[in-house]
Parts: C-alpha cells; structure tokens; sequence
C-alpha cells in the first residue's frame, strides 16, 4: 500500500502469492469480443458503441496488455476511455521537460484501458458493477481474476478500468526502480537514515521518470480518478451502476460516491481505508487489529496455545530486540540467482507480520523459531514476497505518491503518526514510530515528489444514504477492521460486516465473504450473512 512496499494491496490477491513466490508472467493481449448480454439503452452491449460526452471519448478495441496471462480477457468487450490528464485549466507542471500547451480541456490527454466482463446469466441486471482496484497504483484489468474467481459477474456485467498512470493506461508511470530498491533494502537496516536517504534517492529517479513522461504529477489522485469513472458512466451511457472497491479501491469509491452520487446504485467496500483519516496513524492501528486477531485465534485454539504460549508477548519482545541489535541472515530466492542478504529488525518484523497474517496458520510456528533463533522461515518469506516477479515493475508509483502527498501528508504530520505509532504498540522503540507500517520515509518522499496539497474536501467524510456493504477481515494488519464500523457511521444505509480469520481484502480468499457480497449486489438493503455462523479458525501449524 506504499511506495516503502509491494501496496496492497494488492493487492491482496498479490500478497499471499508473493510470500510463496509467484511464477512470473507474460504480456497478453486479447480481442474484443461482443456477446449478446446486457446493454445500454438500444446501442446493444455495453461498450460497443464509440460516444464522445463533454471532454471524454470512449472507443471500443483490442484488449489491453497485461502483465500476466489472463485468458478470459478472450471474451472481454474492451476498449479506451481517453480523457484530458488535468480539467481545472492553469499552467501545468513545474517540470521543463513538460510539453508546451499544458493544462486545461486543450491540453494534454491521456488513455484508459477498459475490459467489460460479460454476466455468466443468460438474463443479467441491466446495471453493471464497476471494480476498483487496490494499491495505490494496481491496474484493475490485472484483477480480473480474483472478480471472476469470487462469481462477481454471476448476473452483472463487470466493468474494469484502468486507473490512470496504471499498468496499462497511457501514459503509464510505473517505476521498477523503486520495486528494485526495495528488494535490496532487505540487506539494509531498515528504520536507519542512510536507508532513508536511499529511499528517497530511488522516489527521486522516479519522479525524474514521470516527468521525462511529460506527466502532470498533481493530476493524479481520487480528485480526477472520480471525475474519470463518471465520464466512464457516462461515455457507456449507464443509467446506474454498482460500485466495489477493495483496499485502496475503497478510500477512491468513498471519494467517488462523494463527488458524484448520481449513477450509483449500491457500494461495497473491501479492506477499508477511509480517506479522511489515511495515513501513517491508522495504518499503526491497523497492524495492532490485525495481530491481535491472529494472536487471539492462537490463543483460543488448544493445541496453539500449548505450543505457543504467550505468542503476542513473544513478538512483541522480539520486535524490540531486534530492533536494538539486528540480526542478518543469508537465504535462497528461486527466482534470483544470487543468495539473498535479509536484515531482520523491528521494523522488518512488523513487515513480515503485515503481510503473513494472510498464511496465518504457519505464524505461530514461524514467531517460535524465530525466538529459539532460527530467523530462515521469516527471511525466506520476506524475500520471496519482494524479489517476485509480481513485486517489479507492476505498480504505478506516479499514482501512489501522488495520493499520497497530495491527499495524506498535508493532513498529517510526523508527530502524528509517532502518536499513533504510540498508542498502537507502546512498547516499540521511538526508531521505530515515525515509519509506520507500508508507508516508511513516507514524509521525505513526499518533499522529493513535490505536488501541491489536494484541496481539503478531500479529506471530508463520506456522508450518503446509497446502500452501502463495509467488509472488512479479522486477521486484517493493513486495514483496520474497526474502520467498518467508521465509515457506517456516516453512511446511513450501510451493512458492516467483520469476517473472522480472514486477512486484507476478504473477497479474495473468503467463500463466505464472496457469497455476501454477491447477495448484496442482488439486494443491496439485505444482503445473506448467514454463511459467518459456520466459519472457524485456521489449524495452527503445530511443530514436533
């Protein structure tokens, strides 16, 4: 979820992949096909009709090019959505290698990727869903599979877009730079300034890039994101459609549903992140959630807790041990030719955890060798998630820091994420505080990325009477789960539901969760979660 990490979210179908080390992928591109389902108006299916409304173009075409096969892509509508990359007319970029003419209708224009997957129902709803993709900085088109996996297009057709600066949008302004240096950090002492230097080094040659690209760094945030998926609406002349976003997909659908209500007939969220209180603080607060879910679940189950007692106490013990004296370990990556230096500290600890809470049943065991000195399992994992082929080259980090540094740190200061940092662990080293989980350096990267702040709505909270369903995971370390039952608060018409033992963005591993969400979409004031009564805990690997 930051520029410090593989974002999530990837993100959460991403996660559990790289911790096992994903296979690597391969460009693809697919033609538009045109089944007979459901359409817009009299113009047939939807997203096969060229139609030009305001300052947007959409086009139909070939499908676009991803990073791994997607072979359902064969019977996908797709095409583009072009749109001006800045709507507010003023005097572009700072930066001298940005063209002439900047800024404004008559200025530059840029490129959406758009695949349409048809319903699996003969007769589907006539009001399609429209899936937001996590990150910041992951292209929805790569998550087709995980929609389609969960049956999300059981009886609607499912929309994918592209967000701008994505993987397969033009211009695309992904930095495998960045991607690389973080592998590398790994050997690195993580929470360290000459590592923070580094760090920023790397943000640096990526804004360097973006702007050789001639892209307009400040236009890329929730602001123009929402306006692109109500000129998307309107461009395939969609009466109402569905919303589902998962991770950062839901700080954007928040936002979205704000600035542009009418169209939307239901919302659901997946992994929430509200956008009036992202940042450093939250994501503290999330890490603690999540632990805690997991090590209560430890805990509850006999035989875990025989064999791990006491396993929050011990991670927290190592946590601030290693973050006092480091140790370093050497481990073998399967898809990197060289052996692999990992550093494990506090704060690499912290990381690990993050993201291992979606193998939660080997935890335990992992935490217990670690603490009777065997640091290889954590390491192997740490470095099968970052040296993956999925972790390179694939996330947009134009578009992360400039949600980022536009939307949350000119909210939030240093001191406040130390705070929160404080109340969520309070036996953490203060090294360790100011690099709150996901979002390490995030201040120092954000002086290099240089945007003006976003406009303070964009912090606003998210008040509507749409049906809305807030999903949220037990086990979730990057989301709180709590943040359900934040956002419900102001959304007068929402189902807030918490699956148990389920990491990051439940739709993506959880039957149950899937089953709601589908229900929901059918009837959005009463969706089916009678499915949580029947779901139990993952069995704990007990070691000999």
């Amino acid at each position: 979820m930051s520029p410090g990490t593989t974002p999530s979210r990837r993100p959460a179908r991403r996660l559990p992949a790289a911790l096992a080390g994903a296979t690597a992928g391969a460009l693809v591109v697919g033609l538009a096909s045109m089944p007979a389902h459901a359409g817009s108006g009299t113009d047939g299916p939807i997203g096969t009709v060229a139609r030009t409304v305001g300052d947007a173009r959409f086009a139909p075409g070939p499908c676009p090019r991803t990073a791994d096969p997607i072979p359902d892509l064969a019977r996908a509508r797709c095409g583009t959505l072009t749109v001006p990359e800045k709507r507010s007319k003023g005097k572009g970029p700072k930066d001298p290698k940005a063209p002439k003419g900047y800024g404004g209708h008559d200025g530059r224009k840029i490129t959406l990727a758009v695949a349409i997957m048809p319903a699996e129902s003969r007769s589907p709803a006539p009001d399609p869903i429209v899936w937001l993709a996590g990150g910041p900085g992951d292209d929805a088109v790569s998550e087709i599979p995980m929609a389609l996996a969960g049956n999300l297009n059981r009886d609607r057709d499912v929309i994918f877009m592209s967000q701008r600066g994505t993987y397969s949008a033009d211009p695309e302004l992904t930095c495998p730079n960045i991607d690389r240096f973080n592998a590398r950090a790994l050997g690195l002492v993580s929470n360290a300034p000459s590592t923070g230097r580094l760090h920023v080094e790397a943000t640096r040659a990526c804004r360097d890039r973006v702007a050789a690209k001639g892209a307009d760094r400040s236009t890329y945030d929730d602001i123009e994101s929402s306006a692109d998926y109500d000129a998307l609406r309107k461009t395939l002349r969609v009466k109402k459609w569905n919303v589902f976003g998962i991770s950062y997909g839901t700080h954007l659908a928040l936002n979205y549903m704000r600035l542009y209500p009418k169209g939307i007939r239901s919302v659901g969220i997946d992994g929430i992140l509200p956008p009036s209180i992202a940042g450093g603080a939250v994501t503290w607060k999330a890490a603690r959630e999540g632990f805690d879910g997991l090590f209560k679940a430890c805990a509850q189950q006999p035989s875990c807790n025989t064999r791990y007692p006491n396993l929050k106490a011990t991670f927290l013990r190592l946590v601030g041990e290693l973050e006092a004296h480091p140790i370093t370990t050497t481990v073998t990556v399967p898809v990197h030719p060289e052996p692999v230096k990992v550093v494990l500290d506090g704060g690499n600890l912290v990381a690990w955890l993050t993201s291992a809470t979606h193998v939660a049943a080997g935890v335990p065991r992992s935490i217990d060798e670690l603490a009777h000195g065997n640091p290889q399992r954590i390491a192997e994992q740490l470095a099968g998630g970052k040296y993956s082929p999925q972790a390179i080259g694939r996330v947009a980090h134009g578009l992360v820091y400039g949600v980022f540094c536009r939307q949350w740190t000119p909210y939030e200061t240093r001191a406040d994420i130390v705070r929160g940092g404080r109340r969520a662990f309070p036996s953490f080293p203060r090294s360790m505080l100011a690099n709150a989980p996901q979002l390490a350096w995030l201040h120092d990267d954000c002086r290099t990325w240089d945007v003006p702040p976003a406009p303070p709505s964009v912090r606003d909270v998210t008040r509507s009477n749409i049906p809305t369903l807030a999903l949220s995971g037990g086990f979730d370390a990057q989301t709180a789960p709590s943040n359900g039952a934040y956002v419900a608060r102001t959304l007068s018409r929402s189902t807030t539901v918490t699956v148990p033992y389920v990491a990051h963005v439940v739709f993506a591993d959880s039957q149950c969760a899937q089953t709601i969400t589908t229900s929901f979409f059918a009837r959005p004031t009463a969706p089916n979660t009678s499915c949580l009564a029947g779901l139990r805990p993952p069995q704990f690997e007990i070691a000999p």
